[in-house]
């Protein structure tokens, strides 16, 4: 079935779009036009507890992957495919996918005029901010910038103006007692002190170079905003930089808006500059998040909660 793509409609198509036209035999190009129905399938998965990452209207592995959260969230086979039965109980979700927003001066406040590569300059900024309204927007609807502006055309994103975006309903809630992390599978699953699935998280989990670590472990803290200490002796080499750098606080410093801290040393799973690149790409060893699903999860993990990772 063709998929219309009418931009100055789209959040009618969004709200009313089938589920019936997903399909997954083709895998998305970044270049393809957001579908419709795979917005609001994303944002259905989001609202149940099973993130989709960065929401794009794109249908990748992340996708897959939140449905089969989803499947073994519900205790039902997790294949990752839409079966008539599934779509039929993710089709109950009649909530508006689309809203409208108006933008306020806090939402222009703060901004930087560029995020540098370089860890350097990195360690010369005031801050690790936001380089656009459109980009604070996107993050905050666990949006791409690119969709946000797709749904509006023209708007330069200025306070009083009103703008149309997705709407993934609050955060979960709950206490994490477990956290198991899969690099194979390339997610997080958070369980309650019942041993209930209550959330899952697609993540970047290490690299062949940097791995994550094995075994079991606990969490031992939770830093908002953190500030990024880099010491190229026991991280990793960047670029040029041979000494010890400070890298302030902000949602697009290198671990993104929140640290949670593990027993295992210098190890943690934490926020993202990049949410559209999350298992798309490598970590330093660390489990890395959307800044939103990093944020929901450090709300509901305790001092001693058990990670382990299923490697």
């Amino acid at each position: 079935m063709p998929v219309r793509h009418h931009w100055n409609t789209q959040a009618e198509d969004i709200n009313t779009a089938s589920f019936a036209s997903v399909s997954a035999d083709r895998p998305a190009k970044a270049s393809d036009a957001p579908d419709p129905a795979i917005v609001r399938l994303q944002v259905v998965l989001d609202r149940a507890g099973s993130s989709p990452g960065v929401i794009d209207g794109l249908y990748g592995e992340n996708v897959s992957k939140a449905i089969a959260g989803y499947e073994a969230m519900n205790g039902v086979s997790s294949d990752g495919k839409l079966d008539p039965d599934l779509t039929n109980t993710l089709d109950s979700d009649k909530t508006p996918i689309v809203k409208s927003y108006t933008i306020t001066a806090d939402d222009a406040a703060g901004l930087v005029d560029r995020i540098p590569d370089d860890y350097g300059e990195k360690a010369k900024m005031p801050t690790m901010g936001y380089t656009s309204v459109a980009e604070k927007l996107a993050e905050r609807f666990h949006m791409t910038v690119t969709l946000l502006q797709k749904l509006n055309p023209g708007s330069d994103f200025a306070p009083g103006k009103t703008v149309q975006v997705v709407d993934p309903g609050p955060p979960r809630q709950g206490k994490v007692k477990r956290i198991v992390v899969s690099k194979k599978a390339g997610q997080v699953r958070a369980y309650d002190e019942a041993g209930k699935l209550i959330a899952v998280y697609p993540a970047t989990v290490g690299s062949k170079d940097n791995p994550s670590p094995k075994g079991t472990h606990k969490v031992k803290g939770v830093s908002w905003m953190p500030v990024y200490r880099y010491d190229p002796k026991v991280n990793f080499k960047q670029g040029k930089n041979n000494r010890v750098l400070i890298v302030p606080k902000g949602p697009n410093g290198p671990v993104g808006s929140v640290w949670i801290d593990l027993t295992e040393p210098t190890y943690g799973i934490h926020g993202t500059p990049d949410p559209e690149l999350i298992d798309k790409g490598a970590s330093h060893g660390c489990v890395r998040l959307t800044n939103w699903d990093a944020e929901e999860l450090a709300r509901m993990a305790r001092f001693g909660t058990i990670v382990k990772f299923a490697n």
